[in-house]
């Protein structure tokens, strides 16, 4: 079994640089992808701003005259570096988990490694379409929740209007793209630890209501301090984790076919010895 591992033994210093080399590969990339989001940034942000964008029809409201708005000179030039930041992190993720990769693959066995890649390609396409429900569907109901708490002038009353600033729309928009992106890990955490067996379904299954507590608790620790963003990460919370059972059975369903396999394949060699 230790021949299938491809890595010799090294010095210490030796994985050292080798982890330096990796790290500055990755920074050069992030660097890289920085400079080109940067030079972007205000369109990137107004890209962001589709989903308000589409609240703002959902309330019946005026779109020509939804505006974003920064009280502070310096409020949008550290809005578009965050903006900036938030796109190099998400292009040069897949050249870092590169980098990570090639780091930790020779300390591994080969059926190790290739049970591990599967997860390293799903675990970003997993993100992806947390971040693609956050965008198209959650923020702009988030959004049109807010618009319609607006008042109008009439008499005796004061008109109330939203003016949402650039800095905290971006702030909102990048914690609920995080939020569900983590969220979105869970069936690849859950798998990595039903394959090591740390985790069985069974035992999931028997946890499901801590887990539906859990799910509101971190809903609310992790969105704005409103019903409709902790609902709204709570719900698909529960739905992964109810997809995490399913896929913990199915690890195990494949684990008792190759041990029935390998038992089968010595009880032919013990036949074969016998003979």
């Amino acid at each position: 079994m230790t021949g299938d591992i491809d890595d010799k033994p090294q010095p210490l210093i030796e994985h050292l640089m080798e982890l330096r080399t990796r790290l500055i590969w990755s920074l050069v990339a992030f660097f890289i992808a920085f400079i080109g989001c940067f030079a972007f940034a205000k369109h990137l942000f107004n890209y962001l701003v589709y989903p308000y964008k589409w609240a703002v029809v959902w309330a019946h409201l005026d779109v020509t005259k939804a505006e974003l708005i920064y009280t502070a000179p310096q409020e949008f030039f550290f809005t578009q570096v965050k903006v900036a930041m938030f796109g190099a992190l998400v292009i040069s993720f897949p050249i870092i988990a590169a980098q990570i990769y090639k780091f930790v693959a020779p300390g591994l066995y080969k059926n190790e490694r290739s049970a591990f890649l599967p997860f390293l390609i799903a675990s970003p396409i997993l993100f992806l379409m947390g971040a693609a429900l956050v965008y198209f569907f959650f923020t702009p109901m988030v959004m049109w929740f807010f618009l319609k708490m607006q008042q109008a002038p009439a008499e005796g009353q004061v008109g109330i209007a939203l003016l949402p600033k650039v800095s905290e729309y971006l702030s909102l928009i990048m914690t609920l793209v995080f939020s569900f992106g983590l969220v979105f890990q869970l069936p690849v955490i859950t798998t990595l630890l039903a394959r090591v067996g740390l985790l069985t379904s069974q035992w999931l299954a028997q946890k499901r209501k801590f887990a539906i507590v859990f799910a509101f608790i971190v809903a609310a620790v992790l969105t704005p301090p409103d019903p409709m963003s902790q609902i709204g990460l709570a719900l698909p919370t529960i739905l992964l984790y109810e997809i995490s059972i399913y896929a913990a059975r199915l690890v195990e369903r494949q684990r008792a076919r190759q041990a029935l396999e390998e038992s089968g394949e010595r009880s032919d060699v013990a036949k074969t010895d016998s003979v």
